[in-house]
């Protein structure tokens, strides 16, 4: 590359591009993108235009219903991804929280000796997230271990006190 970069485009030129991508493409994408995530077809074909209008006033793209259709799988998986991270984060990596009745003392005691009783590096994890609030990547960097890791022992860990509770 020499380090010359083109001239960003106009807004006008943006607004055309926006414009011949819909009337060229929209039945077309939307229809496949429909088939493919139902609900969320308009929104990722909107976003798709808006995304390709820059490369597309530059005279960028070649295979026009490739590239949308790419770029639009792509904001999907974003989009699955975020769904799902903010899914895990709420579901796995929540501290413990005050209960409305404060447990019996038995029951205290109970759940102590399981915990203790835990193999240490699931013990680890389960204290390490739902004790100290720690998050599983926060969890992966400390001990230097991978996230997929600490998920694979959070649900060990959480199967095997729910069993023991549960006898």
């Amino acid at each position: 590359m020499d380090g010359f970069t083109p001239p960003a485009p106009t807004r006008q030129d943006l607004a055309h591009a926006v414009e011949i991508l819909f009337r060229r493409y929209d039945d077309w994408l939307r229809g496949v993108l429909r088939k493919r995530y139902g609900d969320m077809a308009d929104d990722l074909a909107h976003e798709a235009y808006l995304r390709t209008a820059p490369l597309e006033a530059a005279g960028e793209v070649r295979h026009h219903k490739a590239f949308l259709l790419r770029v639009a799988d792509n904001l999907a998986r974003d989009r699955l991804r975020k769904v799902q991270r903010e899914s895990d984060h709420a579901t796995h990596s929540e501290p413990f929280t005050a209960q409305s009745t404060a447990p019996s003392q038995e029951h205290a005691l109970a759940l102590k000796q399981i915990v203790l009783a835990l193999p240490e590096e699931l013990r680890d994890v389960f204290v390490l997230t739902h004790i100290q609030g720690l998050t599983y990547r926060e969890i992966a960097r400390l001990r230097d271990i991978p996230e997929r890791t600490v998920k694979d022992r959070m649900r060990r860990a959480l199967a095997r006190t729910s069993a023991a509770m549960r006898d």
